[in-house]
């Protein structure tokens, strides 16, 4: 595996190179007390001493509203009423510091967006193309952290092109893909000597460490479905949820979407927001039937499809364990008691 060192005084001069080539840069930043993920111009250095963004980089590739198709609602015109489809450029974006569980997260939108035959989504295809990810591992996991538990890890390389370590003065720089390596040869960058390696090694050793021990949730997925979706804890784990969707906003790998056409005078657009498996209005029918009426059938819809039903999809759970769901929860539910009372 090529690995090069960067000196964190020369990433300034790493990153203006980058823009020189045309790429758009994206990393962490501060913002009013929080860590953001945001565009950094000239200038702007990303701040990489956090545990990781609020908001999850899913925004990068499935914004939380996007423009479809645009028309005219002018009878005067000859199209009016005929939808035009909003060009994609599929902009060259580089996410820096992006964290192993986030990028991992990619991956399952992947799945959901790009590997269903002929229904690929062309307005994510083409921002996920233009993507490089260059992530950062994490030396110092969050309590509310638990991607071990979903197949990764603090030092997880699925789904990046090159993996940084932070080793204090420098930056260990591994390429993971093609992508990485091409990225990497463009630069007068040192070999990595052995002992940054092996400093690194240890360094992942020990983060996985502070994570402690595990759950497994692929158990989860042997049991008998109408057992698992019938399970009287139900009852009881859902009592505490208000249905806010802070969860599933926050989550990097949900993905329900609503589409819908606003007109304001002669110019209508049709677009996709973000939605919410939380809310009542996502499974309420035209005829006012919802087949899912309670709060309870929405908490549990939540849980099965992401620990259950994507397993029996696509053989992985729908969760990379960011933990955001848990750190901002305003009534403190835990996703991984719930991973515990449906694997036991």
């Amino acid at each position: 595996m090529e690995a090069k060192t960067l000196a964190k005084k020369d990433l300034p001069g790493f990153l203006d190179g980058l823009r020189g080539k045309g790429i758009e840069i994206w990393g962490p930043q501060k913002v009013q007390g929080a860590v953001e993920l945001g565009l950094l111009g000239p200038g702007v250095e990303p701040y990489l001493n956090h545990s990781n963004v609020r908001l999850s980089p899913k925004a990068l590739v499935f914004p939380q509203s996007e423009r479809m198709f645009v028309f005219t609602t002018d009878r005067n015109r000859e199209d009016a009423f005929i939808l035009k489809e909003v060009e994609e450029k599929g902009e060259s974006r580089l996410v820096f510091g992006i964290r192993p569980c986030d990028a991992r997260a990619f991956l399952i939108l992947d799945k959901v967006f790009l590997v269903q035959g002929a229904a690929q989504d062309p307005y994510y295809k083409k921002k996920r193309e233009g993507m490089v990810l260059v992530g950062l591992g994490c030396n110092r996991p969050c309590s509310t952290c638990f991607c071990h538990w979903t197949g990764g890890g603090p030092f997880s390389r699925e789904g990046l092109d090159i993996l940084m370590t932070d080793l204090g003065d420098d930056l260990l720089l591994e390429a993971v893909s093609e992508k990485g390596k091409d990225l990497l040869a463009g630069w007068d960058l040192k070999n990595a000597e052995s002992s940054f390696l092996e400093q690194a090694g240890k360094m992942a050793q020990e983060a996985l460490g502070i994570m402690g021990s595990q759950v497994d949730p692929s158990p989860i997925r042997k049991k008998p479905l109408l057992e698992s979706f019938g399970q009287a804890y139900w009852e009881r784990v859902h009592e505490p949820c208000i249905k806010c969707g802070t969860c599933t906003y926050l989550c990097p790998t949900c993905s329900c979407f609503d589409i819908q056409d606003e007109v304001r005078g002669l110019c209508g657009l049709r677009g996709r927001n973000w939605d919410s498996c939380m809310f009542p209005l996502t499974t309420l029918h035209a005829s006012g039937h919802n087949p899912r009426p309670t709060g309870k059938e929405r908490f549990r819809q939540r849980f099965m499809h992401k620990l259950r039903y994507f397993q029996d999809d696509f053989g992985t759970v729908m969760c990379v364990g960011c933990g955001r769901c848990v750190q901002y929860c305003p009534v403190n539910i835990d996703i991984r008691e719930i991973i515990r009372e449906m694997s036991a």
